[in-house]
């Protein structure tokens, strides 16, 4: 496991949500205003241009440009020596890079911009993670089934590279690390922005389910030094985490338990968190977890759901593609707000209220249904 020291740095300033909210539509408002201008076929050629980037920023992540540049400018010759690559074909893939701001070349020397910060390993906010594991041949080679997906409406995973995902994971080590960087660079990316949109404080005690090497828990009770925490996951998951939380001065304010989210859940919260757990499963496992926790659950306890929430309307939003991911990697979903309040009604809880936070992800805040 590796084990991080707690952000204690101060927040960073996030733009307000009503100005972030004005930008993302006035983006979508112009997308969909050139494509209505370019001829169909010009318009869906624009699309498929975005995989062929997308891939081109996978493979600059996988080498570790950015990594290279960190300590200022370098010439060609001299950055394609850093990341073993050669030289001609190193400027041919930053050529397109350059063009959409991501990487500059002040006359002969190539150097970050802030567009490239987050791809390098060590940045506050690495998204190198997500990257490697989208950009590999087994991710590709699972959306590449996903009319498949759509057919049958279950997951190919298995079929395409021979286990379930979370199978996967631990039995072949190598795309399980890859997975979990990608996890860890998700988890930076939403870290902040949700600790700045919600009072976790508030609770005494707060029990983190599925809550994996218990970075989130960390810095909540960093951050909340009156508070409690019970971190809960399976055990070969959690086993070297009470270690961590002894260098870290934490052991006598947070406990660890091992378990299935299926089975049991720790009893004695204040408040609950469900973190990107739902959406790996479709409604009637979901249910199951839902009322796992229900039952280990004070009826003055709180439950929080930590979730990207889709749109019921027709905007652009990453969370519909995602879903796609969630379909034919682990046969889960993403869900609009309807959906969480059925599904909650439908397991012992009441949707009381949803928090947006400055990342994709909503804080949705249940309370039980007393019996």
């Amino acid at each position: 496991m590796v084990t991080e020291q707690p952000e204690t740095s101060p927040l960073p300033k996030i733009p307000p949500l009503p100005l972030l909210r004005a930008v993302d539509r006035f983006r979508s408002f112009l997308t969909a205003a050139l494509r209505r201008t370019a001829p169909a076929p010009v318009a869906l050629l624009d699309i498929v241009q975005g995989g062929f980037l997308m891939q081109t920023l996978c493979a600059a992540a996988e080498l570790g440009v950015a990594d290279a540049l960190a300590d200022g400018p370098l010439r060609l010759d001299a950055l394609a020596t850093r990341v073993g690559a050669q030289p001609d074909a190193l400027a041919r893939l930053l050529r397109p890079l350059l063009a959409e701001g991501i990487f500059a070349r002040d006359s002969d020397r190539y150097r970050l911009t802030s567009l490239a910060e987050p791809l390098r390993a060590d940045a506050p906010v690495s998204i190198r993670g997500i990257l490697q594991f989208y950009g590999s041949s087994d991710h590709r080679a699972i959306w590449s089934r996903l009319a498949e997906a759509v057919r049958t409406g279950d997951p190919v995973t298995e079929q395409v590279l021979g286990l379930p995902l979370f199978d996967l994971t631990r039995k072949n080590r190598q795309f399980g690390e890859m997975f979990d960087g990608a996890q860890t660079s998700a988890s930076q990316l939403t870290l902040r922005p949700t600790l700045a949109a919600y009072d976790f404080a508030q609770y005494g005690t707060i029990v983190d389910i599925a809550g994996g090497h218990g970075r989130l828990l960390i810095e909540l009770l960093t951050r909340a030094p009156r508070s409690r925490g019970i971190l809960f996951d399976m055990p070969e998951v959690v086993a070297e985490v009470p270690a961590h939380l002894t260098a870290l001065g934490l052991a006598d304010r947070c406990t660890v338990e091992g378990g299935s989210f299926f089975e049991s859940a720790p009893t004695g919260g204040d408040a609950y968190i469900l973190k990107h757990v739902l959406h790996d499963w479709y409604d009637a496992d979901a249910g199951r977890i839902l009322r796992t926790v229900r039952a280990a659950m004070p009826d003055t306890a709180t439950l929080l759901l930590i979730e990207m929430v889709l749109p019921s309307d027709n905007r652009r939003q990453f969370g519909k593609l995602i879903d796609l991911e969630m379909l034919a990697v682990v046969g889960g979903r993403e869900r609009t707000e309807q959906d969480f309040r059925t599904l909650l009604s439908a397991n012992g809880f009441e949707l009381v209220r949803r928090v947006e936070t400055a990342a994709p992800d909503n804080i949705l805040e249940a309370r039980p249904i007393r019996q």
